[in-house]
This record gives C-alpha cells, structure tokens and sequence, in this order.
C-alpha cells in the first residue's frame, strides 16, 4: 500500500452561494468526521463562498482544506476581476486548481499562464492542484499519455525539487467531464502512473513517489472505488458530485 495519504477534492464551480456554500460544509463534516485522519478533504467553492466557506472550517475546527479554484500570478495590480494570491492566504487557503480544462478552454489559459501560477501558488505557501488532460480527440488518436506528460513538464517549469514534493496533480480527460463517459480504471491508473514518471524525470524518484495523482471527470459514488482502488490514483477531484454532502462523503469513503 503507498504511504501517501488519499485525497479527495471538491470543486464547486459555479456553484453554491455564500450561505449555501456555509451549509454545505457543515454537511459534509456531520458525514466525514470518522475519516479525518485516514483521507484528506479539500473544497473549492467559488470565490465568493471562500470566506463563508473558511469562517465555518475555522469556527467550528473541521479538518476539511479550504481550495481556490483559479488565482492570478501577479501579487497585486491593475487585473480587473482576477484574484491575488494573497488574498486568497488571507482567507487561509491551503490549495489552488491550477489549468483547470474549462480555464484553459473558456478563458485563455495556456501551458505559460499554468506554469505562471503554479510559481505563485508554490511562492505564497500554498499547493497547487495541477489539471491535465486531453480531448477526445487526443484520446482517439493515442496521444494521450505524450500530451499529458507534455503539460506536466510545461507547468512545472522552475519548480524546485521541494517544491514539487507537495504538488498535487488531477488527471482529467477533458472528454469524461461532465458527460458521464470514463476511461477504465487501468487507463486512468496507467496515465497517473505516467505522471508520476514525468515528475520522477525531473526530480527523482523519491519525489515522483511523494507526488499525489487524482482522477477527475465523472467521478460519482458509483464509480469512485473503481478508480480509488488503483495504486497509482491517490484519490479524486470531483465535480458536480460534491455539490451534495451525502455523494460528496461516499466518494471519500471509497478512498479508504
């Protein structure tokens, strides 16, 4: 069994109000405290639910991470509408996605703006989750794992070795997001293990081994032992399911 610790991860989107976003956490700790110590819990609401969100983790002392889901690589300035990495601390933030596929897809993210902020979310204490994942058509084509190693190596760009030993990275194939198609179990482990292997080549294999890898892209309570179950997928970054605390909690449960 590996020593690294499993990690499920909420992200919300855009989803959940302030208030809402409040209840919901309290939710999910009534379902997961007996997990606390066995399975890292992170969630990622929307940038206006984070300090509602981090208020009630506080308060109420949960062991549930508090996540960001984007954050601009500047520390201050003339960026309307985008969020510093600072504020972002403030509100006690422990982890940023980073490349999420619809970033990349909607709002102009490349392989520079990825690298760009994993610096920043590595300079200001905190740990990025780093997505990748290919299209379908990628996928039809074989070139999946190419791809994938193509954007690791891109994001981690200037990272150093210590840094890289607290990165988390999410393999999403773009094409199982949101439409209810997978790959296998043994695909998805094949191109964590890939991953692993990528960030070995650039750090060694103590690192590569220390390196969380995650499975996303319609991940539900159905599935989620499937892919927990493999020894190179070390957890999930779950979407529309983790906007119920009672899915939310099955999911981390199948980490175990």
């Amino acid at each position: 069994m590996s020593e690294r610790m499993p990690m499920v991860a909420g992200n919300w989107k855009m989803h959940k109000t302030a208030g809402e976003g409040a209840i919901l956490v309290q939710r999910i700790e009534e379902r997961v405290i007996r997990l606390w110590d066995r399975v890292e819990l992170v969630v990622c609401p929307p940038f206006t639910a984070l300090k509602s969100v981090s208020t009630v983790i506080e308060l109420d002392r949960l062991q549930i991470g508090l996540g960001a889901q984007n954050v601009h690589w500047e520390d201050e300035g003339a960026f309307t509408g985008e969020i510093a990495p600072r504020m972002l601390v403030e509100l006690r933030c422990g982890y940023v996605i980073v490349g999420h596929s619809e970033r990349r897809e909607f709002f102009g993210d490349t392989n520079e703006t990825v690298n760009k902020r994993i610096h920043a979310v590595f300079d200001n204490g905190m740990v990025p989750i780093l997505c990748v994942g290919e299209s379908l058509a990628i996928h039809e084509a074989g070139g999946t794992e190419s791809f994938v190693r193509g954007q690791v190596r891109a994001a981690l760009e200037g990272v150093t070795t210590e840094q890289a030993e607290r990165l988390v990275v999410a393999y999403e194939p773009i094409w199982a997001i949101g439409t209810g198609r997978t790959p296998t179990p043994e695909m998805a482990n094949d191109i964590a293990r890939s991953i692993r292997a990528t960030v070995g080549a650039l750090h060694g294999p103590g690192v590569a081994q220390s390196v969380r890898v995650l499975y996303g892209g319609s991940v539900k309570p159905e599935n989620a032992r499937m892919f927990l179950s493999e020894p190179d997928v070390d957890g999930a970054l779950v979407g529309g399911a983790a906007l119920e605390a009672d899915s939310f909690a099955d999911i981390a449960e199948s980490a175990l």
